[in-house]
């Protein structure tokens, strides 16, 4: 720059001094410009009107010398402003403010006016600009070291070197000085040597004096004569002259180079003259200029520099420990206390529904009684009196029976519901109520609003369907169908009939079959089970169905409703279960069925119709009496295993699907609840509902409940495909008769299995091609010999291993290409979830469900629930902070040297660490949860941002309780109100780089993660930017912004005597006052952007994620969980996503 060039040109002499290096130089100016404006101000607006001339008997009128200096220095004193602003803007933000925080000496003008009656020749000892340029450009040129002498210059140098070249002395000018002016070369000053007056101080090789600022302490020193030092300063007196005396100060530089001007800590200086020793109850800092009082509970002896703040920090763990139990113990109590509440208000419902009905059966029993006897009566009587043709005689009995005499008696309760029932002609239970008949019952203007009138409806429909199920035992889809053409109503659903023809999956780049030729169809109404040996491509026959088979080529056709459509199109009626249990363990029975409820039915849907459903369903699949139970986690024991199971098919329910699929709903269960579970899965399908399950080990009861039934043999063929009454006539036809008291579905698995041999010399393989000639399938050319063998069947066969001469190839391949091959299909897999992400189908549903605003409010009810259920972690999480807060704020006291950097170094590691941690449950816990929600169609976004909308009450928290020890323990200047506001950025800024972790990585390595890259970033903040790469790494760790923000709202409290320590601190750091607020917006922008990357990678792993179902069919699912037995390893399976 041009002004550091003038600087550089003017300030110095021609002597054989040199500057070469740019940095120091703009150190030197930049400081310069510091000190010049202070001495001009200083002495312009404040010492000027005070001095008297240079002739001591003639004082110049002081009020005309102090206009007179005005008018000549304001020009000059705003453009040295402007420049300030221009150049020290880093470390300066408000001018006017800190330069009367630093040199406001109004009042405190005793030592000027000492120094005037010390010295006439005032005006001619003080320093020009100059001289002032020259000292601070040589100082820096020492790189700051403690060196207080400057570079030789025309006053002091190797052949000239007065007593006022020494440390604390100071020379008049040979020539009256105009201090108005901007002086460009260093002027003569040799004449009346003295030593400096006391405020002052003069730098060793200048013969000049220069002011000391606020919150300094420049007294006259005192020569040692033990170590012959000049106390309070580090200076000598030059030896051999015995007539030179100590005088002031020595030099102004930063508190790390020098600290004898500052005042000590515990006193504080009005002025640089007197240092008082605080008073109890006060504190004061190093360089105070006036003693701070002490908080009420905190203690401050006299000529303490810290206030005792024990007293506040006892408090504070004694109230964050109470609250912390009381969380940790009580936190379920809320929804405890509000479940009961709902609890008893069901009971009522139920009950008064109850009561109702049996009120209702007993008053039309006692109806009925009554109308027979009545017409009995009256027939005996008019046989009797028939030949009696009296005209005038009318009918002799009422239609009813008189009233038997008798007392009174005050009605029963039974009595009073009767009579109310009667009375009342819209309340009360109507045995004719159906989904859409009440509302037509209703009187104008009433809706069922309450939760009370909800549940009465619910239960009230319930019994009703209860009651039709009794009459209609036997009822068929046909009967219903009838049953409906004769206008009762019946809820039924959307047909979704799936026709397949010669489906086959092959693995891609293995060429093998692990479903083939399967062809067939599931219809409407029925319930078709899947049944076969280990390995037999079971589950991935139904995931094939499902629209959810990756990693694999599928040929042949799949049909819906006779189109060719993908069955994506109808998602949002189309349940699917998996095999494991995936449900909220901490949730109740009732929350994850409402909640899927909510989610999944149709928007426009009323709510007390929601409630029937979530009602009914808990109802079909006895989950009644653990309802309000917790389903339970690993750690914390809920239900049963089988009514988990349960509950895991009841999410499906009560979506109301039209298609409903189930891997292994009845594994680990017992035939009483499975038969349970079979007979309401037997009740969807009489609305219409086409269901298809995998089924294990049944019993003959329960295999006789099915509709039709499909057996896979060993390599995905089709053994058998139809109704399960014909089952038994098709294996008796081809010689495969069930033995007496033997289960006929084991006896067909240990036939497909291997482990039984049929009796007429069959073999396995043989089967899938006679089902294909049974329905004139056409036959694959490799298993044609399979057909030879049937023609011409042969004693001496024996049971082979079912696999085609094409499929399997013995290879030799080197390792290399095998290598290659291997990756080119995960690749080619790997390429199928990014297709499945961005493709999209056009919804044939028919059904519109809530929108993202909608779900996004049932999310966060959700996700408040688990947090609440959770707050024993909670608590510990913030008991984590408390502890690291009390440790670092009592081990890292704020040292005034760097602005406290090393306890804010360690705020931003331990915080980062603690709170990234904690952040990684919000999604690591409930991986499986969201695939299988997002898979049904429920909004990621709306699951995404709930979880961050709860979170923000911890990213709004933690900080209060980890400041709530480190700040009153550390006790740094600056505000709590800023410390708080860093801290919460930077939460917010490590949660959103969790969420990134947690989603990307396995849960093992999210943590490691976690904890590495708080320490290595942190590390890469503090290193030095020599390098442009350096510079680029360093902007993008975010402790830097962190650590930025933190020491600049310290640094900001440091003023008067620490400026130049804040500016050189600050320069040394490449901070900048001016930037606290962009260090907050960059961490919130770091923030969103690692928000932005965890959503990106949701949705990526709704399709790529860790956990996928790998199915092989020579393989069994219990193997690939164990990790065996998978020959052409992990990657060569068809994946198919739950």
């Amino acid at each position: 720059m041009a002004h550091y060039a003038l600087l550089h040109d003017q300030a110095i002499p021609s002597q054989d001094v040199t500057m070469e290096m740019n940095g120091m130089m703009m150190k030197a100016s930049l400081v310069s410009h510091i000190l010049f404006l202070s001495i001009f101000t200083f002495t312009s607006l404040l010492l000027l009107p005070q001095i008297q001339c240079a002739d001591k008997d003639k004082p110049l009128a002081p009020s005309l010398y102090t206009e007179e200096i005005y008018k000549e220095l304001e020009g000059l004193t705003i453009t040295l402003t402007r420049n300030i602003k221009e150049d020290l803007g880093f470390c300066i933000k408000d001018v006017n403010k800190d330069w009367e925080e630093a040199f406001d000496f109004k009042g405190k003008l005793d030592f000027v006016d000492a120094c005037v009656k010390q010295k006439g020749d005032f005006r001619d000892r003080m320093c020009t600009t100059a001289e002032i340029r020259y000292y601070f450009q040589s100082f820096f040129l020492q790189q700051g070291t403690s060196a207080s002498y400057v570079k030789p210059n025309i006053n002091c140098n190797l052949t000239s070197w007065g007593s006022g070249c020494e440390p604390g002395w100071s020379c008049s000018a040979a020539e009256r000085i105009d201090l108005k002016n901007d002086i460009k070369d260093i002027p003569s000053r040799i004449d009346d040597c003295q030593p400096c007056c006391e405020g002052f101080f003069c730098p060793q090789g200048l013969t000049c004096m220069i002011t000391c600022p606020l919150g300094s302490y420049c007294p006259l020193a005192k020569l040692n004569p033990i170590t012959g030092v000049c106390d309070p300063y580090s200076y000598q007196i030059p030896a051999g002259e015995t007539n030179h005396t100590c005088g002031s100060a020595d030099i102004w530089s930063g508190v790390v180079n020098n600290s004898n001007i500052f005042c000590s800590p515990g006193s504080y200086c009005p002025s640089p003259t007197s240092k008082v020793s605080c008073d109890k109850g006060y504190y004061c800092r190093m360089g105070s200029t006036h003693q701070n009082p002490c908080f009420s509970l905190s203690s401050c002896n006299p000529n303490t520099a810290t206030q005792n703040m024990h007293a506040y920090g006892a408090l504070i763990i004694v109230a964050m420990s109470t609250l912390l139990i009381f969380i940790y113990n009580c936190s379920d109590q809320v929804l405890a206390t509000r479940e009961r509440r709902k609890a008893k208000s069901r009971e009522a419902a139920a009950k008064h529904v109850r009561e109702t009905v049996q009120a209702r059966e007993k008053w039309k029993q006692a109806r009925d009684l009554a109308k027979k006897g009545s017409e009995g009566l009256q027939k005996q009587l008019s046989r009797t009196f028939s030949r009696k043709k009296s005209v005038k005689q009318g009918p002799l009995f009422p239609s009813t029976p008189p009233d038997p005499p008798s007392k009174y008696k005050e009605p029963s309760n039974l009595t009073k519901i009767m009579n109310s029932i009667e009375d009342d002609e819209h309340e009360g239970f109507d045995f004719q109520i159906g989904d859409k008949n009440i509302k037509k019952q209703m009187p104008k203007g009433k809706k069922l609003n309450t939760h009370s009138q909800i549940l009465r409806y619910a239960y009230g429909q319930i019994e009703k369907e209860k009651a039709q199920q009794e009459q209609n035992k036997n009822l068929t889809f046909s009967g219903l169908i009838s049953m409906a053409g004769e206008g009762e109503e019946v809820n039924t659903r959307p047909p979704i009939e799936v026709a397949f023809n010669n489906l086959t999956l092959t693995l891609k780049g293995k060429n093998k079959h692990i479903l083939r030729c399967v062809s067939g169809k599931i219809m409407p109404g029925r319930v078709s089970a899947v049944m076969g040996p280990s390995g037999a491509g079971k589950t991935t026959f139904l995931s094939a169905l499902a629209g959810k088979a990756r990693g694999c080529t599928m040929s042949g056709s799949i049909l819906v409703n006779g189109k060719n459509e993908s069955i994506h199109s109808y998602k949002k009626i189309t349940g699917f279960v998996p095999q494991d249990d995936i449900v909220h363990g901490n949730l109740t029975v009732e929350e994850n069925l409402r909640f899927s409820a909510r989610c999944r039915l149709p928007a426009d849907m009323s709510k007390p119709d929601k409630v029937l459903i979530v009602e009914r369903v808990i109802e079909s699949l006895g989950l009644q009496p653990v309802r309000d139970s917790l389903v339970g986690t690993i750690e914390k024991r809920g239900i049963s295993g089988g009514q988990r199971k349960r509950v895991n098919v009841g999410l499906e329910m009560v979506m109301e699907p039209s298609l409903l699929i189930l891997d292994e709903p009845t594994t680990g269960l017992d035939s009483a609840s499975s038969s349970l579970l079979l007979k309401a899965l037997r009740r969807e399908a009489l609305e219409g509902v086409n269901i298809c399950m995998v089924l294990h080990q049944p019993s003959y009861t329960l295999f006789r409940m099915f509709d039709d039934i499909v057996f896979l043999a060993k390599g995905g063929l089709t053994a058998y495909h139809g109704p399960v009454k014909k089952v038994e006539e098709y294996f008796s036809g081809i010689g495969i008769p069930v033995p007496d008291r033997v289960n006929p579905p084991d006896h067909f698995i240990d036939i497909l299995e291997g482990l039984e041999k049929p009796t007429s010399g069959l073999t396995i393989e043989t089967l899938p091609v006679r089902w294909m000639l049974h329905n004139g399938y056409p036959v694959p050319p490799d298993m044609l010999h399979l057909a030879d063998k049937i023609a011409t069947p042969s004693p001496s066969t024996t049971n082979a291993t079912l696999t085609s001469k094409g499929t399997e190839e013995t290879s030799d391949q080197s390792f290399f290409i095998e290598f290659w091959e291997d990756l080119k299909n995960n690749i080619r897999i790997q390429g199928d979830h990014v297709e499945a992400i961005f493709s999209r189908t056009k919804d044939l549903s028919n059904r519109k469900t809530p929108n993202v605003a909608q779900q996004y409010r049932y999310f966060v009810g959700r996700v408040s629930k688990q947090l609440l259920r959770e707050a024993q972690l909670q608590a510990i999480d913030y008991l984590l902070l408390l502890v690291a807060g009390a440790i670092l704020g009592t081990l890292t006291k704020v040292n005034d040297e760097t602005f406290g950097s090393l306890g804010y170094t360690y705020t931003v590691i331990s915080v980062s660490l603690l709170c990234k941690i904690a952040a990684l449950r919000s999604f690591t816990t409930d991986k499986l949860q969201y695939w299988r929600e997002s898979a049904a169609g429920i909004s990621s976004l709306a699951h995404f941002l709930a979880k961050d909308t709860i979170d923000l009450f911890s990213t709004i928290i933690k900080p209060v309780v980890y400041l709530s020890m480190f700040y009153f323990l550390s006790n740094p200047r600056s505000t709590f109100g800023s410390n708080y506001i860093v801290l919460v950025c930077l939460v917010y800024c490590v949660t959103g780089m969790a969420y990134a972790l947690a989603i990307f990585f396995q849960p093992s390595p999210a943590q490691l993660w976690s904890v590495l890259l708080p320490v290595v970033m942190t590390l890469i903040a503090k290193q030095n930017r020599d390098t442009i790469f350096m510079k680029i790494l360093v902007q993008l760790c975010y402790p830097k912004w962190a650590l930025e923000a933190f020491i600049i709202a310290n640094a900001e409290r440091y003023t008067g005597v620490w400026l130049i320590t804040r500016c050189s601190s600050l320069m040394n750091s490449g901070y900048d006052l001016n930037e606290w607020l962009i260090c907050l917006l960059v961490l919130i922008l770091n923030g969103i952007i690692a928000r932005i990357v965890a959503f990106i990678c949701l949705i990526f792993s709704e399709y790529g994620g860790p956990v996928i179902l790998l199915v092989d069919p020579f393989i069994d699912f219990a193997d690939i969980v164990n990790g065996r037995g998978l020959p052409g390893g992990p990657q060569a399976a068809c994946t198919a996503i739950n």
